[in-house]
């Protein structure tokens, strides 16, 4: 099993959860594990693609692509494209 942690008003009220534990048959990828529980987790997918969450694995920083395994926990963090002096850093 694998425990999901979703931070974050923005990415909580997408998924309408905070911790979501989820079955998992072998490795796979963070990207693969949200694919296949798409009905609990996939709210996410957007926020993925636009480069918009932090993605941690047992506390270290990880990507898409990162491995994941049984026992680990995957943590979702919003991070707005707001740069330091609070302006935007891609032109809306």
């Amino acid at each position: 099993m694998v425990t999901v942690l979703v931070l974050g008003h923005v990415l909580r009220d997408a998924v309408g959860d905070s911790e979501i534990d989820v079955v998992l048959s072998g490795p796979t990828t963070v990207k693969k594990l949200v694919e296949a529980n798409q009905t609990r987790l996939g709210a996410l997918l957007p926020f993925i693609a636009g480069r918009e969450t932090l993605i941690t694995i047992n506390k270290r920083i990880g990507t898409d692509d990162s491995p994941v395994r049984d026992g680990d926990t995957v943590q979702f963090a919003y991070q707005s494209r707001a740069s330091y002096d609070g302006t935007r850093d891609i032109p809306v």
